[in-house]
């Protein structure tokens, strides 16, 4: 696994430099369904330089990608790509958006790497082998009480009829938290969860390329990872609690309305 780590480590910097260069120039910028949820020239030309890295180191991989579907035989293990998460941000021009690079086998993740190409922070972890920041490891941080803890969410794109569950949960999670974020990506969310600079990480309407790599980061930095009934994260099960551990079982009741 050392060599997929090292490709999606070499693949995440490509295409940061890529998304880095191309900010604030004239992009393409269309919807994908909803006015909310955005695609741009810069998501098909950092997936495209992504698809091209893999696909010279493991040709028989197969790599699902955000905007390009699934391609190749997963039987030999896939790649699991978010070539820009933080799209509206990055088409306002607003610096928080991230390359989102992880490796699944039949044995679960095994490799995941989130690249913040504003910040030059790498975010990496295997299986086994903990979590790392530009090298140094990580830990989530030790805080046991959620009303010292400082969380962050996220909204996926809704329409104007759509329901605002969420808000009604961010306002019981003000309630009890000592404050709430709201940033725009999911995997730099994840990977904060991680680093220690927040406590805990809710949102639903996710994708498998959304959480891969930070779901495995959060687990190797020490942190729990869950679906919203407590039970193991499915990458696909389409909602996300992520927290240092400590403060799990309490943002679970918040979410259930319990507390």
């Amino acid at each position: 696994m050392n060599l997929r780590l090292r490709t999606a480590e070499r693949a995440s910097r490509s295409a940061g430099k890529l998304l880095r260069d191309m900010l604030g120039s004239a992009l393409g910028v269309r919807s994908k369904g909803l006015r909310s949820n955005l695609v741009t020239e810069a998501d098909t030309a950092s997936e495209r330089l992504i698809r091209e890295i893999i696909g010279a180191d493991f040709p028989d991989d197969a790599i699902l990608g955000e905007e390009g579907g699934t391609s190749g035989d997963a039987r030999s293990g896939r790649w699991i790509v978010d070539p820009l998460d933080g799209t509206t941000n990055y088409a306002h021009g607003y610096r928080c958006f991230s390359v989102s690079i992880a490796y699944e086998s039949g044995d679960g993740l095994q490799v995941g790497v989130v690249y913040d190409p504003m910040a030059d922070e790498l975010f990496s972890a295997a299986a086994g082998a903990g979590a790392h920041l530009n090298g140094a490891q990580l830990h989530a941080s030790a805080r046991s009480d959620l009303r010292d803890g400082l969380l962050v969410t996220g909204f996926p794109p809704i329409g104007a009829d759509d329901d605002l569950e969420n808000l009604r949960v961010m306002g019981r999670f003000m309630r009890r938290a000592q404050a709430i974020r709201r940033d725009g990506s999911a995997a730099l969310d994840l990977c904060y969860v991680a680093a220690g600079r927040f406590e805990g990480f809710w949102e639903a309407g996710l994708h498998a390329w959304d959480v891969a790599a930070g779901a495995l980061i959060v687990n190797e930095g020490g942190g729990r990872v869950s679906d919203y009934s407590g039970a193991p994260l499915r990458i696909d099960c389409g909602e996300l609690i992520a927290s240092n551990g400590l403060v799990h079982d309490a943002m679970l009741d918040v979410l259930r309305g319990e507390k």
